[in-house]
């Protein structure tokens, strides 16, 4: 895994990342500091809503001041920065944040382990992974609040992808999951701080990008520096979450901690329909990204890989072979349920 991050310049160098309004505060108003995973462009659809929401009713019981991608720390130290109550909540996947548990490797895109959005409530909250995620959470200090669905793992790239052979030797930006299982396609994963993606595809450093369906593509400006668009994913939605600090979390009065969780699933239902309609609107309207698709017969092969990658991770620990056989027996139903849960030979 090629990395390379930026790190800021002293604490002075990080400005408040939304300028959200609220009313006068008293000095006893509880303060919260939180970051998102997001940049600007995309944060204005993931959280600011949810945050403007919690802020202006909550008054002057409670405020949080919340920073984007890499603007307090780097990415991948958000869970140590929580967990040490540097920051008092988090927005993030697993995986980017790297989480020292043994569901880390869930979050962000688990190779075909949904293949729409709606299966990551309901993995969440009628199979038990809400459970197992709360119960490793709670061992290193950290409140699990909520999961939600994001967008698909699609491949925007700078030249066309119509087949297998043509991902080997791209330079591409990704989860770290993600990663290490295309790797075996011949993908070079890269790690590099998320405000310095599009200067990295213009620059020749990437050749494209696993991190996201079209709306992201079109939202952040990916689309004005890559060419085509494939079709085929890896994922159908990317698993996220709300965490706070364990102790900041434990203090808060009980309505208010009710309140941050209504406007967290405020923020799940928002992004349901704005992901699903985007990527439909446009795959048909939008006018910056060429559609090409791999064949199903060979991207077959990629599913396969996918069951074997799985078997490998539950291999890894008792709790991972848990979660591994909820999403095993979940697929499974789906699959028995028939159209419109599962079509033709989905996983």
């Amino acid at each position: 895994m090629t990395t390379r991050r930026t790190f800021l310049k002293g604490a002075a160098a990080a400005a408040p990342a939304a300028a959200l309004a609220a009313p006068a505060i008293a000095q006893s108003t509880i303060r919260w500091r939180m970051q998102t995973y997001a940049g600007p462009a995309l944060a204005a659809h993931v959280i600011d809503p949810a945050i403007e929401m919690f802020n202006q009713i909550a008054g002057d019981r409670m405020q949080i001041e919340l920073f984007y991608a890499d603007q307090l720390v780097p990415t991948g130290e958000l869970f140590q920065a929580m967990q040490r109550g540097t920051i008092d909540a988090v927005q993030s996947d697993d995986d980017s944040m790297a989480s020292p548990t043994e569901v880390t490797v869930f979050g962000g895109y688990f190779p075909f382990g949904s293949r729409y959005s709606l299966d990551v409530p309901v993995l969440f909250n009628r199979y038990g992974l809400d459970e197992i995620w709360k119960e490793e959470y709670a061992k290193v200090g950290v409140q699990h609040i909520s999961a939600g669905a994001w967008d698909p793992c699609h491949f925007a790239t700078k030249d066309p992808i119509r087949s297998l052979a043509d991902l080997q030797g791209k330079r591409v930006f990704t989860f770290p999951t993600a990663g290490r299982f295309l790797a075996q396609f011949g993908v070079i994963p890269v790690t590099l701080p998320w405000e310095d993606i599009e200067v990295a595809v213009q620059t020749g450093e990437l050749d494209g990008i696993a991190w996201s369906g079209i709306t992201e593509d079109y939202t952040v400006g990916w689309a004005d520096v890559t060419n085509y668009f494939l079709t085929n994913n890896i994922s159908g939605a990317w698993i996220g979450h709300f965490f706070a600090n364990q102790e900041r979390w434990n203090e808060l009065p009980e309505d208010l901690k009710t309140l941050f969780k209504v406007c967290a699933d405020q923020s799940h239902y928002y992004r349901q329909h704005w992901y699903w309609g985007g990527e439909a609107d446009l795959r048909v309207n939008g006018d910056k990204l060429q559609l090409t698709s791999i064949p199903d017969a060979e991207w077959d092969t990629v599913e396969e890989a996918a069951r074997v990658f799985w078997d490998e991770i539950a291999a890894e620990s008792e709790t991972k072979a848990r979660v591994v056989e909820i999403f095993k027996r979940y697929n499974a139903d789906m699959q028995k349920a028939g159209r419109p849960y599962r079509y033709g030979d989905d996983v």
